[in-house]
């Protein structure tokens, strides 16, 4: 257990700067869709919120972080192997929600009403399903061609 520990808080400290990375990135994409050449690096409503576009963009940095650092410490779940890879999944899951959902209402990533939350979560669950997909037929490729070169 004590390795699991060590190995959480590495996958933490790491996915910091992983998190603010790719909020980065997703607020470049959202702006080149917004398509008015404008570089928006938070959601409008969020200054409405926290009074200035400085403590804006403070606080989605912060959160990004959070957010990648959940992930990357959630993932060391996937090394249990005395668990299936549906109570991996599962759990990772349910950890990844758990941040996700708060942090993008926070940061009004989604609209704040039933139906915006529940339109969110759907995309969440979508992109989390084809991530898990892609890694899955990933490692079910790779574990294919080590086996052939064991024979």
């Amino acid at each position: 257990m004590k390795n699991i520990k060590k190995e959480v808080c590495k996958r933490l400290l790491l996915g910091i700067p992983f998190g603010i990375a790719i909020g980065s990135v997703i607020t470049i994409f959202i702006s080149i869709g917004l398509r008015d050449g404008q570089y928006y690096p938070y959601v409008p409503a969020l200054i409405e919120t926290v009074g200035t576009p400085l403590r804006a963009v403070i606080l989605q940095t912060v959160l990004c972080g959070v957010l990648g650092a959940v992930s990357c410490a959630g993932s060391v779940i996937f090394s249990l192997d005395s668990w299936s890879i549906l109570k991996q999944s599962g759990i990772y899951f349910l950890i990844l929600s758990a941040a996700m959902m708060p942090i993008a209402y926070v940061l009004y990533w989604m609209e704040h009403s039933l139906w915006g939350a529940i339109g969110y979560f759907l995309v969440f669950v979508l992109i989390f399903l084809l991530v898990w997909l892609s890694q899955y037929i990933g490692w079910k490729c790779k574990l294919k061609k080590m086996n052939a070169k064991l024979k």
